[in-house]
């Protein structure tokens, strides 16, 4: 089973940065797309970024492209987000996934292992 781990949020105040961790283990690493996504108290969750492990593309949402960067660290396999100028609308518990698609821009459902949530709340 593909086991995944969320790590990094907390408070800060509205322009500042935090970074998530996802650990990731079960699978081979390189075979999966890991997404990073948010649900703020009252909304759908939505998709904030991914990125496949295979051959390293990107996806991001619009509401966060030039803010947000995800990245992977193949030796210790873990997925990175690194959130910078935060917004209070960045609220949210956010959470990391993985699919076996090994490619960005799939739907929610392709993503079949999830991992607990990391609180981000950002205060203005």
């Amino acid at each position: 089973d593909v086991q995944l781990q969320a790590s990094g949020g907390g408070t800060v105040q509205a322009g500042g940065s935090l970074r998530l961790s996802c650990a990731v283990s079960g699978l081979y690493f390189d075979d999966q797309a890991i997404g990073w996504f948010r649900q703020a108290p009252g909304k759908e969750r939505e998709e904030v970024s991914c990125i496949a492990n295979s051959d390293g593309s990107k996806l991001y949402a619009d509401s966060v492209k030039g803010r947000f960067t995800i990245y992977s660290d193949h030796v210790k396999n873990m997925v990175y987000l690194q959130m910078s100028s935060l917004r209070p609308e960045d609220t949210a518990v956010y959470y990391c996934a993985a699919t076996l698609l090994e490619k960005v821009g799939t739907s929610q459902s392709d993503f079949l292992s999830w991992g607990q949530g990391t609180q981000v709340t950002v205060s203005s």
